[in-house]
């Protein structure tokens, strides 16, 4: 497989073999944490956990992100892609409902033959955990090889975007890919457990200050796709102590008021989904890095 990079939108075209491009990981997998994850939405995490495996890099910019020590840092073990396979099959075996890909997009090409060599007796669903910002031609490739699409879709106004993800065209970008996500997985399918097997959920985190674009973001994708085809992650866990602050805007809580509008305007639309709690607006929820724990 050809080492030079063009996998996700920034098309850094960098030779990863040699060097980095904007998200910063090596070619060969960088993984942070794996571990069974009590705290994604129910029919993910549900009562025995996700089996979540943490890539390290991102091909965004987020100023506020709370995995920023993998996310801006290169951390964790070095792994090829037997060693990769046999930590996603330790996990299904210690009882997870899915394998869950985080932040997969630097690595999204190299997992293809990782999952097509278990995916035949796997046995549980592969759940793609992303920021939205991923390729169309990228996300084909990885067509029937995923089961559930959970990707962010944070922003609807480019300046935002830009100022806060380094991504002018997020929006088009993500869009885009919700379509294809939407076309490959269909409509959310459960098991008889309540688990969700097949489908998209769409994680919006509302920020301070921005409840205005969080609104219209939630009207565009109701225009766009209607308010069935997907479940709606609409979430209250910012927390201010992740933020650069060199935006103060940032540097407090999101309030009540503004929560509460947001999720008014998804309820009247017709979303269905998840509404976080505001209990959960605190750094406890952080996963430590400083372990694989399988």
């Amino acid at each position: 497989m050809e080492s030079v990079c063009t996998q996700c939108p920034r098309q850094c075209g960098i030779d990863r073999a040699q060097a980095v491009g904007f998200c910063g990981a090596p070619w060969e997998f960088r993984v942070a944490r794996a571990a069974l994850h009590p705290w994604e939405e129910p029919p993910i995490s549900g009562t025995r956990g996700s089996g979540t495996v943490f890539f390290s890099g991102c091909n965004l910019r987020c100023v506020f992100c709370q995995n920023r020590e993998i996310s801006r840092e290169i951390r964790g073990k070095k792994l090829d892609a037997d060693a990769l396979a046999a930590v996603m099959l330790s996990l299904r075996d210690k009882g997870a409902h899915n394998i869950n890909l985080v932040t997969p997009t630097p690595y999204a090409l190299q997992l293809i033959p990782v999952l097509e060599k278990i995916k035949p007796t796997l046995g549980i669903p592969v759940v793609y955990n992303c920021g939205g910002y991923e390729s169309v031609d990228t996300l084909r490739a990885l067509e029937g090889l995923v089961d559930v699409w959970l990707p962010d879709v944070k922003y609807h106004s480019p300046a935002l975007s830009l100022r806060y993800s380094a991504a002018e065209d997020y929006y088009t970008v993500a869009e885009t890919a919700l379509d294809e996500m939407l076309r490959q997985a269909g409509n959310p399918q459960f098991d008889t457990d309540g688990m969700l097997s097949r489908g998209v959920i769409v994680r919006h985190l509302v920020l301070p200050g921005c409840r205005a674009d969080s609104i219209a973001l939630l009207k565009a994708l109701a225009k766009k796709f209607g308010t069935d085809r997907f479940l709606l992650s609409l979430m209250s866990q910012y927390t201010p102590q992740f933020a650069d602050r060199a935006y103060p805007s940032l540097c407090r809580r999101v309030t009540t008021f503004e929560y509460e509008s947001v999720a008014t305007v998804a309820r009247q639309l017709g979303f269905d989904g998840y509404f976080q709690e505001r209990d959960s607006a605190t750094a406890d929820y952080t996963p430590d890095f400083g372990q694989m724990q399988i």
